[in-house]
């Protein structure tokens, strides 16, 4: 691994204009092991001056070259691929298995969806006598988050690149080890310089001076919706475009003809992996009140079957929480329940039993919510599942719809035809019916709060495209 403590910048590890540290802790022994860099705005600007210089050759290489460097980037990865499982489970405490399955392969599946979406993607169109052309933003500030650190980066990386855009990365200050390894796959592929830049640092010292910086085109944001909403007003100030992924409260609604069984230990499954840390989450459980009672037995039997552990066992299935802020914000919000009157079927407050170093937490269940309780609107971001009770399938749309949120919706009906008349009904930018496979090809994003743009293949090389008609074309 290149020194942690540079960034990536016109193509060449550069130590920080000004020197300070961070330390990254392991979460699961809560003992640093490594230390990056703190950048600040001198840094930023560096980023910048080398990604707008690079900005006029790349955006007018032919496509065919931008999809070389993707596939050689993508060769790269495929070597490299245990090395990204580790970093990703060191940083973040991800089981290892969940690592390679997941985390490490979404990096790899983004990167093959965008290329195959590039391949066939319409970047020149014919209308009349005019030309529609489909060239890159500009030079693209990608701000990334730390539960997802690969899917992430990926997803702007990759279409930001392929458009013609040259980026400036930040990925998350807690998790940033990823990042680095990217990094060094993007200088291995033979990136030209200033294509790809990398700072790490804060959010304030870093993010928010990009988002404000004027010779930024656009910036793509994962995150908090609190964070997001920072970043579009400092945005503002310089018309660039900003595109927003951000928080989720994702109803999963259990129709009467449903699996009962099969959808709640598939539905408990779901919010305890990633321990819960995952914006599309499915933690409002939605089930016929007369089955209230059976849901609740079945998941807490499914949740009591976590087997939480050391991170580097293959047999564990839950790790820790990434942080000590995000713990204390968990016990907070599990406390909220309790105290609001909601029925602690399982979990609840404090560590695992035998667990008393790391930041691991109970997989915990309630019942008996409502949807106006504090464990029902705010995104928890930890092993919480929250089931509530409807009496008919309108009240249920109702309530998955009552949320500031609108990223993710799940349905499980025995009736495909009852499944696609609730899923039009839900304002969700995603939904998702009776467990499909996971599909690298569907557009990805949220209404209301939960952001604005699209990710995955075409869709996100959309949102890093501008749109120009030469009229009279001919």
């Amino acid at each position: 691994m290149t020194d942690s403590r540079k960034f990536y910048i016109d193509g060449v590890w550069v130590p920080p204009v000004t020197p300070a540290e961070i330390a990254l802790i392991n979460p699961a022994t809560e003992l640093a092991y490594a230390t990056i860099s703190a950048g600040t705005a001198a840094d930023v600007e560096r980023a910048v001056v080398a990604a707008r210089a690079a900005f006029p050759a790349w955006n007018a290489t032919r496509v065919a070259e931008r999809i070389a460097l993707l596939r050689r980037l993508l060769a790269i990865y495929k070597t490299r691929y245990e090395e990204m499982a580790q970093a990703i489970s060191r940083e973040m405490g991800a089981p290892i298995t969940w690592a390679r399955e997941a985390q490490a392969f979404a990096g790899l599946g983004h990167l093959e969806a965008t290329i195959a979406a590039a391949e066939r993607f319409e970047w020149e169109a014919q209308r009349g006598s005019t030309r529609i052309l489909r060239e890159g933003v500009g030079v693209c500030g990608l701000i990334t988050p730390w539960n997802w650190p690969m899917n992430q980066i990926m997803c702007k990386v990759a279409p930001a690149i392929v458009a013609g855009c040259t980026v400036v990365l930040k990925p998350s200050e807690i998790a940033p080890m990823s990042g680095m390894l990217f990094a060094e796959m993007m200088d291995a592929a033979g990136t030209p310089k200033g294509v790809f830049n990398l700072v790490n640092g804060s959010g304030p010292e870093v993010g928010q001076v990009m988002a404000g910086h004027p010779g930024i085109d656009m910036m793509s944001f994962t995150g908090s919706t609190r964070a997001g909403v920072i970043v579009a007003r400092t945005a503002a100030e310089t018309v660039k475009r900003v595109a927003l992924e951000l928080g989720g409260k994702s109803p999963n609604i259990v129709l009467p003809d449903a699996d009962l069984e099969k959808a709640v230990r598939a539905g408990t499954i779901a919010v305890m992996n990633n321990t819960g840390q995952s914006c599309d989450a499915p933690t409002r459980m939605l089930v016929p009140a007369a089955r209230h009672a059976e849901a609740l037995e079945i998941a807490r039997q499914t949740a009591e079957s976590v087997v939480i552990g050391d991170p580097q066992d293959a047999a564990t299935t839950m790790g820790p929480l990434v942080s000590a802020l995000q713990f204390g914000k968990v016990q907070r919000l599990i406390q909220a329940g309790i105290d609001e009157g909601a029925v602690l079927v399982t979990g609840g407050t404090g560590k695992p039993e035998g667990r008393n170093v790391g930041y691991f937490v109970k997989p915990t269940v309630f019942g008996g919510v409502t949807n106006d309780m504090t464990i029902a609107r705010e995104e928890i971001f930890g092993p919480v599942l929250s089931i509530l009770p409807y009496e008919t399938v309108e009240e249920a749309i109702v309530i998955a719809n009552d949320t500031p949120y609108g990223l993710a919706a799940y349905i499980q009906s025995g009736s495909i035809e009852t499944a696609r008349s609730v899923a039009r009904q839900l304002r969700a930018g995603s939904v998702y019916v009776n467990g499909p496979a996971w599909d690298l090809f569907a557009p990805f994003g949220g209404y209301k709060q939960s952001g604005n743009g699209r990710e995955y293949a075409d869709w996100g090389i959309h949102d890093f495209t501008e749109i120009k008609g030469v009229c009279g074309w001919g």
